[in-house]
């Protein structure tokens, strides 16, 4: 199965992670929480599947393109 690399759009400071590794996503559900410039940006599931990996944790500054959340896709 393929798997999605999800990275970040924009740099900024990841506010809550909404998943564990081995949870089951559907597309379009909240994978995280990014601020940048004072607003939170939820970032999405784009398929459906079991995450595999999370690469980040609340707190951790992000620049765009780094690597956040790993899916194995249904």
């Amino acid at each position: 199965m393929a798997q999605e690399i999800i990275e970040a759009p924009i740099p900024g400071k990841i506010v809550s992670v909404s998943v564990s590794a081995g949870d089951t996503v559907e597309e379009d559900g909240e994978l995280c929480i990014l601020q940048s410039m004072k607003m939170q940006n939820p970032i999405l599931s784009p398929v459906d599947g079991t995450v595999v990996e999370i690469k980040v944790e609340a707190g951790q500054t992000v620049e765009t393109g780094d690597v956040l959340i790993i899916i194995e896709e249904a």
